[in-house]
């Protein structure tokens, strides 16, 4: 038989097997779609929302975006927001979600286990997609919980964001993230690399391996001290020239890109010089910095609502131990000075808040402040949105509403363009294609 008789015949036999099936109620109907009619579209990417749009959910894509409110199939299924701004899933880059800072935050460490950090984080993950954030960066955690969490919530065991983690973070003795501040002798002991705290620069690389064992996605550094550690300073460098530069060598052997938690100009100076991916916070940061980080493409992530709320509890008798109230209520003012100075003089920006330090599910309350520093509503929407997903690398799935796009959507009633506030009030959740929040519901499945 000659290869064309036998194609022939080939198609032939598809032709019968269709019609077989078609005629015993066998064939395989198209797949249904959620249709979701938007009031007013903020895709993410534009200048300016578009009004009456419906988008096309085919399992956890988005599968089409149509003007005009299109009418359903008999199949489909129509959530109506044609009332609400719809805009894609919420980006939070600076998180920690194994904890939530509170009276008894300094008792914890002595009274809790680790599977009270784990079952508490699973908690705090919910809180945050509930607010409409479908994906974070943690920096920070206790005893690799948030690794776990992650896992769980990509199985599906716990609702929460998609987590992008680095474990618990990398400290010098003594400084901000050494897990033993503020203990007595007899209980701080030496810990090193495995516990995140490193002398020199073999321990430093020692600890990303470290990290890369545990199940971390990125590097967290305090390049400097603290507000919330229990030591005198809040700004004092912490590492040396050549530990940085083992510690982002190393991480770059690994694929990883290094977060460095800085408050004090020359910690900062020479994270960034030594390669950091990001610098957290950013407070006492100069001309000469953001000179530097614009040079060098280093992102900044402001955390102003850690700030403000530090502030806040800075003025609070007893809510904070002495010597951390005392750099509270300096530290809290600055930050929103200097960020204001580097969105002006054009340093990289992407949203972050630092919750877990703030309540988790007020982390949209940054929105506000990001405004009220001079930032304008849209570019506030965009750095939590598609700005976030180039500064993970996501940029191909996530952060916009577009065809091909993971289905990560939120809905807000009102205009954020109008009234920012409208960004804490999410009342739409969609993550991977499951809704997990409708309006009018409180706490989702």
């Amino acid at each position: 038989m000659s290869n064309r008789t036998s194609n022939r015949a080939a198609r032939a036999f598809l032709v019968l097997a269709a019609g077989a099936s078609a005629l015993l109620g066998l064939t395989t109907p198209a797949s249904a779609a959620t249709l979701i009619h938007a009031g007013r579209l903020i895709d993410g990417v534009g200048d300016k929302p578009r009004p009456g749009v419906t988008l096309v959910i085919v399992e956890n894509r988005i599968d089409a975006v149509r003007a005009g409110l299109v009418e359903p199939g008999p199949e489909d299924e129509l959530i109506d927001l044609s009332d609400y701004t719809v805009l894609p899933g919420l980006m939070d880059m600076h998180t920690h979600l194994s904890s939530q800072q509170g009276p008894d935050s300094y008792l914890n460490r002595f009274q809790q286990e680790e599977a009270d950090y784990a079952y508490k984080s699973a908690g705090y993950a919910r809180a945050n997609l509930m607010a409409g954030f479908t994906t974070v960066r943690d920096l920070g955690d206790r005893y690799n919980v948030t690794v776990a969490l992650k896992k769980a919530i990509a199985r599906g065991d716990v609702v929460g964001p998609r987590v992008y983690t680095a474990a618990k973070s990398i400290a010098t003795t003594g400084g901000h993230a050494d897990p033993t501040n503020g203990w007595s002798e007899a209980h701080a002991g030496d810990p090193g690399p495995r516990e995140g705290v490193v002398n020199g620069p073999v321990d430093a690389a020692k600890a990303v391996r470290q990290r890369y064992k545990d199940g971390a996605d990125l590097i967290k550094i305090t390049a400097t001290a603290g507000v919330l550690s229990q030591a005198s300073s809040g700004d004092n460098t912490q590492f040396t020239d050549e530990e940085l530069k083992a510690i982002v060598e190393t991480a770059a052997d690994y694929g990883y890109r290094v977060a460095a938690h800085a408050h004090g100009a020359e910690g900062m100076r020479r994270a960034v010089m030594a390669g950091v991916y990001s610098i957290e916070h950013g407070t006492y940061m100069d001309d000469e910095i953001m000179a530097l980080m614009k040079e060098r493409g280093t992102y900044l992530v402001p955390t102003l609502l850690a700030g403000n709320w530090i502030t806040e509890q800075s003025a609070i008798d007893g809510a904070l131990p002495e010597v951390v109230r005392a750099k509270a209520a300096v530290i809290g003012p600055q930050m929103i000075k200097t960020f204001a100075r580097a969105y002006r003089a054009g340093v990289p920006v992407v949203f972050g808040t630092d919750t877990g330090v703030s309540a988790h599910g007020d982390n949209a309350g940054e929105f506000a402040l990001l405004v009220e520093a001079g930032v304008p509503p849209m570019a506030a929407i965009r750095m939590a949105t598609s700005g976030a997903a180039k500064f993970l690398g996501e940029e191909q799935r996530l952060g916009r509403i577009r065809a091909g796009w993971l289905a990560d959507i939120v809905a807000v009633p009102g205009d954020p363009l109008v009234d920012i506030t409208a960004m804490e009030s999410v009342a739409f959740v969609m993550k991977n294609g499951v809704v997990y929040r409708r309006p009018g519901e409180t706490g989702g499945l």
